[in-house]
């Protein structure tokens, strides 16, 4: 006799969530949600922190699937607590600023869920979680973020509003479905709160912040830093023209000018700081001597934060940008600043002329500052500028030709314009000219700067921004990181510093025609590329571009002469913000009464049970038995047999039945509270109520 074994059949994970006890499945819920809450910080933290956010609660939920005991809190307060602060002193070297207090918070939040033995446990993870979430629009404003934000909203609501319902197995639906109609109801006054209350900038500059640069253009640059931004796409500025029909530059004409950089070590090239006890103090006095011709090119920039106290604006720009609330300065070099880094997305209007001239016209004792270079370096660019001087050609002082010779050099020597120079080593500039010959901007500007102050030449190297692109869905010009440039400007009798770009000269269309060099892609980018098509993708991401760029537009950049437009167009002649505050708090006031209202209208005559509850009472006060407002069906089910069973007058078997029903019924009533399906059992409550029949007053006990 043989007999057959079937295996049967494995559970689905929605099944075994199912039959888990309702604590260990409202855990696991709220982990989930507060590693979401987590994943954006991951790239602004510590390393250690995110190991440790992801290892705790990763355990947190091994113990909540295999319903084991918490860890005594000897491990989590003793041992893991002290680990979290000794990190974060460790990576920032304070607990006060704003990356280690979020440092500090993320940790402190994935250890407090060790400790979830009580309400009051999870409301504090409740807390830590919102700051968290708040705490992420600390480094990205994006569109995604707030969108992976508004999802964490939706999800510790969810689990808030779950963790008040402590009767039952309620469905995690129906919590959501209460956390979204309070974040709907919410959501007017938030939009009150956002287009009135007072704006006052920078929104999100804590003191103790470390002014570094984020990404983008430095006070400095090595050989090989710009061709490392290049690899980054990220969008550094949008452009608007007012005429984009008439007024857009030719390719050409589109120099975004940033840093300027003349000290030399022979390695990095920097900008000089003002300083009275050396020689730089007499450079600061170079006056500009700025000179514009032709007409203007007005336009709006819309300028990502970069945490550097610059503005980007096409040269030249003789007047100062309108940026509300920041008061900015032109250096002696016409590179516009701020008085506080751009911690923020920021708009301004600017007015340039792309036909412009700058610098002393004749030759000053400043000057000689443009020509110095190290000694010990590049000795064969040097014995190239003596070998040029001593061209018969090329003798006298003709700055032009001197130029005009190296740029053909750069044009007809064989020279590569290249993502991928490899390294450079002590001499960059004769690797340049005479080994490598090939590099990107930054390789060809150094070396013909060098070059230039070889031959007596002054010179200096302009960093910045060249080109861009138009997005034909919404009209912006797009200045992305990979168009950082470094270009060269020398000074010339008569005509001041003059821009001489020499990577046109290797790589012509890199300036007239937007010529970029492929960024390389990963697996993952080449990919999908191959399924959707380059086109598509394109398209693709410039529609994504063109609805991040509403969002930095109409809700980043709702500023307060925006807010003072809106209460112009509200009928104020000149409003303030004693109007602004004035109709604030009517607002605020109205949403409470209103609220107010709503809530006891709807638990009064909306809520069906309470009406029952409330007819009971009704009921049971006609019968001799007054009840406060506050008492629960099970606690009137006791006061109903106590008080008839203390009465003097004895009662007969029908009386006590009566009695009875109507103490079962009032614990149907509280059960149908909090049932799977309440309308079902307060219908059968309701037509059982009608059948009732109520003990006689009585006045004797």
């Amino acid at each position: 006799m043989s007999a057959s074994f079937t295996s049967a059949p494995r559970p689905s994970l929605r099944q075994t969530l199912a039959h888990l006890p309702r604590e260990a499945r409202d855990t696991l819920f709220l982990l989930v949600v507060i590693a979401w809450v987590i994943a954006p910080q991951a790239q602004w933290l510590p390393a250690w922190t995110s190991l440790l956010a992801a290892g705790v609660l990763v355990w947190r939920g091994w113990l909540a699937w295999h319903s084991r005991p918490l860890p005594s809190r000897w491990i989590s307060s003793g041992l893991l607590a002290p680990l979290a602060l000794g990190g974060t002193i460790f990576s920032h070297g304070t607990f006060i600023g704003r990356e280690a207090g979020v440092t500090l918070v993320v940790a402190l939040l994935a250890l407090k869920t060790l400790e979830l033995r009580a309400r009051r446990d999870a409301l504090v993870v409740f807390f830590l979680g919102f700051f968290t979430m708040i705490s992420s629009f600390f480094n990205s404003q994006s569109l995604l973020t707030a969108a992976a934000m508004l999802v964490a909203l939706l999800g510790l609501l969810t689990a808030l509003v779950n963790a008040h319902m402590p009767v039952g197995r309620p469905p995690l639906a129906q919590s959501f479905r209460t956390a979204f109609t309070m974040a709907l109801l919410g959501a007017p006054i938030m939009a009150a709160l956002f287009m009135l209350f007072p704006r006052m900038a920078p929104l999100w500059g804590i003191p103790g912040d470390q002014m570094v640069g984020r990404t983008g253009l430095s006070g400095s640059m090595q050989v090989g830093t710009i061709a490392e931004l290049a690899l980054n796409d990220a969008v550094a500025f949008r452009i608007k023209f007012d005429d984009p029909a008439q007024q857009v530059p030719q390719a050409s004409l589109l120099y975004f000018r940033g840093p300027v950089l003349s000290g030399f070590d022979g390695r990095e090239w920097r900008a000089e700081p003002f300083r009275e006890d050396s020689s730089w103090a007499a450079r600061a006095a170079l006056p500009a001597n700025l000179q514009v011709r032709g007409p203007a090119l007005r336009y709006e920039v819309t300028l990502e934060p970069h945490k550097r106290p610059w503005l980007m604006v096409l040269e030249s720009t003789p007047q100062a940008p309108e940026l509300p609330g920041n008061p900015t300065y032109m250096t002696q070099d016409l590179q516009w600043m701020t008085t506080r880094p751009v911690t923020d997305v920021v708009r301004y209007r600017a007015e340039s002329y792309p036909d412009f001239r700058h610098g002393p016209a004749a030759p000053v004792r400043q000057l000689r500052e443009f020509t110095a270079l190290p000694a010990g370096f590049n000795p064969r660019t040097l014995a190239l500028a003596a070998q040029m001087r001593a061209d018969p050609v090329l003798a006298g002082d003709d700055t032009a030709a001197l130029v005009d010779a190296a740029l053909a050099r750069l044009r007809t020597g064989g020279y590569t314009y290249t993502l991928e120079p490899g390294v450079y080593g002590q001499h960059t500039a004769d690797e340049f000219w005479f080994d490598r010959k090939e590099g990107f901007c930054e390789h060809i500007a150094s070396a013909f700067v060098v070059l230039m102050r070889a031959l007596d030449v002054p010179a200096r190297i302009i960093t910045g921004y060249q080109g861009g692109g138009q997005n034909s869905l919404d009209g912006y010009w797009t200045v992305r990181q990979s168009d950082a440039h470094a270009w060269a400007e020398v000074w010339m009798p008569e005509r001041g510093w003059v821009r001489v770009d020499p990577t046109g000269a290797v790589a012509p269309g890199r300036v007239g025609a937007f010529e970029r060099l492929p960024i390389p892609q990963g697996a993952i980018a080449s990919a999908v590329g191959n399924v959707i098509g380059v086109n598509a993708l394109q398209q693709m991401r410039a529609a994504w571009e063109a609805v991040n760029n509403r969002w930095n537009q109409w809700v980043l950049n709702y500023t307060q002469n925006r807010q003072m437009d809106l209460l112009k167009k509200l009928g104020f002649e000149s409003p303030s913000w004693e109007d602004l505050t004035t109709i604030l708090g009517s607002l605020l006031g109205f949403a409470a009464l209103g609220g107010a209202l709503w809530n006891w209208w709807e638990r009064r005559q909306h809520d069906p049970w309470l009406r029952l509850l409330s007819r009971t009472r009704k009921r049971l006060a006609s019968a001799g038995l007054p009840l406060p407002e506050h008492l629960p069906p099970r606690a009137i089910a006791q006061r109903v047999q106590a008080h008839w069973s203390a009465q003097t007058v004895p009662f007969s078997l029908q009386t006590q039945a009566q009695v009875q029903r109507i103490h079962d019924w009032l614990l149907r009533l509280e059960h149908a509270r909090y049932a799977a399906q309440p309308a079902q059992q307060l219908g059968a409550l309701r037509r059982e109520f009608n059948t009732l029949s109520w003990p006689q007053h009585t006045r004797g006990q």
